[in-house]
């Protein structure tokens, strides 16, 4: 199944602009002096939690621990992903921060409810400065098993090759970069891939070759592509996720910047496969440099009715 209907998002405690990661997050942009970042933050995902609640969805909220610090906790889909043979794996991060997420007790409660077989731990990568930070690293096609990446300082092909591997997916890898050619620095700002639609910045891909095989590879997967210009990935258009209801309705969801910078044909495809959800993030946007898509963590794992296990801890990462 390439959708879920549930999802785990971190309500935060000090959201704030990470200095760690804006060095290659050309979409980060500092709050002004007087701004109350945090409260306005806290406002965008209570608005965000409720729109999905009301469309269906099933939304795990994690409340974030004030320490450590960790600014970024906004956006858990960097970290680990769940798959639905019960594998849980953990991503190798390339900010210092951010691999502090790991140890703030998110996974805890997903350890009751559902059965994890298998631990990929890939974390100790960081130590051989090896980065793949999640769905952010890679967009999944979950029905068809490809993984379409893009490299960058946070996407290594070393920790690709491992995952699919590990996973039995294809890759699908190719390099992107913004209108000033600087490589993007996650894969799903300029991408996403749902059940019939595919969105991309095909702009964004410098060598005609690889362009051209990206769009005949969703298309032969059975996805009709929608392609995005600049200022509509600038506009994170291309950060969308496709969920689904408790009724099995296909939900995208974006942001409503997302949503208002697409043109009226674009708008008609989604609606015609879809069910559009845009919400309010205008603050995270700009401050964290992610968007709808980053603050959702998909849960695949299948539930269990005891305690969960570790069944298995791969070594994949030595």
């Amino acid at each position: 199944m390439q959708t879920t209907n549930t999802v785990l998002m971190i309500r935060p405690t000090r959201f704030s602009f990470n200095q760690d990661t804006a060095a290659n997050n050309r979409f980060q942009r500092p709050a002004t002096v007087a701004e109350d970042v945090q409260l306005k933050a806290l406002a965008e995902f209570d608005g965000y939690v409720a729109a999905l609640r009301r469309h269906g969805v099933e939304v795990l909220v994690h409340n974030d621990r004030e320490a450590p610090h960790t600014p970024d906790s906004i956006f858990p889909n960097n970290w680990w992903s769940s798959h639905p043979d019960g594998t849980l794996v953990l991503y190798p991060m390339q900010g210092h921060n951010r691999r502090l997420e790991r140890d703030k007790g998110v996974l805890d409660g997903l350890l009751g409810e559902y059965r994890v077989e298998q631990l990929l731990d890939l974390s100790s990568l960081e130590e051989q400065e090896v980065f793949l930070e999640g769905t952010g690293s890679m967009v999944l096609d979950r029905q068809q098993r490809i993984c379409y990446a893009g490299y960058s300082t946070r996407t290594h092909a070393q920790a690709l090759d491992k995952l699919v591997t590990h996973l039995g997916y294809e890759l699908c890898a190719f390099n992107a970069v913004d209108r000033q050619g600087v490589a993007i620095y996650h894969t799903n700002v300029m991408m996403s891939v749902g059940t019939r639609l595919a969105v991309a910045c095909l702009a964004s891909l410098p060598h005609s070759g690889e362009r051209t095989a990206l769009r005949e590879r969703l298309e032969t997967s059975g996805k009709q592509v929608i392609a995005l210009n600049w200022e509509q990935l600038e506009s994170f258009a291309g950060n969308m996720l496709e969920v689904h209801s408790a009724a099995g309705e296909p939900l995208l969801v974006m942001s409503r910047t997302a949503w208002q910078s697409l043109d009226a044909n674009q708008r008609r495809l989604i609606e015609a496969h879809t069910t559009p959800l845009p919400v309010n993030i205008d603050t995270i946007e700009r401050i964290g440099g992610g968007s709808a898509r980053c603050m959702l963590a998909e849960v695949f794992l299948p539930r269990q009715g005891g305690s969960a296990c570790l069944a298995t801890i791969s070594g994949l990462d030595r």
